[in-house]
């Protein structure tokens, strides 16, 4: 059994700004790997006649027979009992910047440290994180680390906040839920990053140890996530509303895919949608494709679609859009909406400037929303 010391230690590897731990190839069995010790009862799910359960996380709402799994491939039935078994099993775990998230308007400039199991409730063919989000979990390399000893790596890391990342937060519900809570104990802030393809209880009990949810609004077209993600819109626009009516930050990010996603009809009726349902202060962020997975017959998004994306949000009213995956442009940085002065300069990762006092622009005390300590 691989060490939690050694585990941490492991290369890194990047891929479109999303790192993951070396991994095994997916087919492969990690040998001796028990996920007994991982398993708890899962939350959010019925009891059905014959051992059956029926899954109530997410809107896939699974029935499962005995024995077998949900789609996500984390979560099982065991005798008519529902279980995950990634709890307290990462087979991620790094200290990252936040901006790598992307987190723009929270704890700029600080580390955060991110973690994952294996699983995810959707298939997205251009998944940066394929490893693992389509992996099982007896498929890749895990470390035991419970929510008390994330926590305690955060602190040791230097990291502010701790982030379920990579794969699908949603999917290791009851493991990103207590390491939440366990981090707002810590005195360190608590954030997701989704898909946002939850049922509405769940996230909403969620919503209430988490500073921060960054939510990937893939498309504002159905059939784009039938087709590509397998899966659905509506329960994505309905988590939004969700978290902004929580009161939980939010930072929304659109990955433009060239002929897929990048229709500038759809792009403005995103934009309308955001400003209507979740206000014009919402950060958004416009990122662009790097070819990989079972998207790699397409080309990389060219940086004048995602300048447009930018400008059509600006149009439709919202104050702060961004354009990411491009180191070094200028829109990354954020601009006071008071004096239209830079208040954050960014270059990739690295945030090189930072004028925001008391959640204030340093230069005209117009208020910025976000988490600023």
């Amino acid at each position: 059994m691989i060490t939690r010391r050694e585990f941490l230690k492991l290369p890194v590897y990047c891929a479109a700004g999303a790192a993951m731990s070396s991994l095994l190839p997916a087919q492969a069995v990690w040998a001796g790997t028990s996920l007994a010790p991982y398993t708890r009862e899962a939350r959010y799910y019925k009891k059905l006649p014959m051992k059956k359960v029926q899954c109530l996380l997410c809107p896939r709402e699974c029935k499962v027979g005995n024995r077998e799994r949900g789609y996500c491939g984390v979560r099982e039935n065991q005798n008519g009992t529902y279980y995950t078994l990634v709890y307290g099993n990462p087979c991620s775990v790094h200290a990252d910047p936040i901006e790598k998230k992307p987190f723009f308007h929270f704890l700029p400039g600080t580390k955060a440290l991110s973690f994952s199991t294996a699983g995810c409730n959707l298939n997205c063919r251009f998944c940066q994180n394929w490893e693992i989000s389509q992996a099982r979990p007896e498929n890749v390399k895990s470390i035991s680390m419970p929510p008390k000893e994330a926590v305690a790596e955060a602190k040791r890391s230097g990291c502010m906040s701790i982030i379920g990342t990579y794969a699908e937060p949603i999917v290791y519900y009851e493991y990103m839920l207590d390491v939440a809570k366990e981090g707002k104990k810590a005195g360190l802030k608590t954030a997701m990053v989704s898909s946002g393809f939850i049922r509405p209880e769940p996230l909403i009990e969620l919503c209430r140890y988490l500073d921060a949810v960054k939510i990937d609004l893939k498309a504002f077209d159905e059939e784009f996530y039938r087709r590509i993600c397998v899966g659905e819109l509506a329960p994505v626009l309905e988590s939004l509303k969700i978290v902004a009516k929580a009161g939980v930050h939010l930072e929304i990010v659109n990955l433009v895919i060239p002929t897929l996603n990048d229709s500038a009809v759809k792009i403005k009726e995103m934009c309308e949608w955001i400003k209507k349902n979740l206000g014009n202060e919402v950060p958004v962020h416009f990122t662009r494709f790097h070819p990989i997975y079972k998207l790699n017959n397409l080309p990389g998004t060219p940086v004048k679609t995602l300048k447009n994306a930018q400008s059509a949000a600006m149009k439709a009213g919202l104050i702060f859009a961004y354009v990411g995956n491009v180191p070094g442009d200028p829109g990354e940085n954020t601009i006071c909406p008071g004096c239209k002065k830079v208040i954050i300069e960014r270059m990739s990762y690295v945030v090189t400037k930072i004028a925001i006092k008391n959640g204030r622009c340093s230069y005209c005390n117009r208020a910025i929303p976000g988490v600023w300590s």
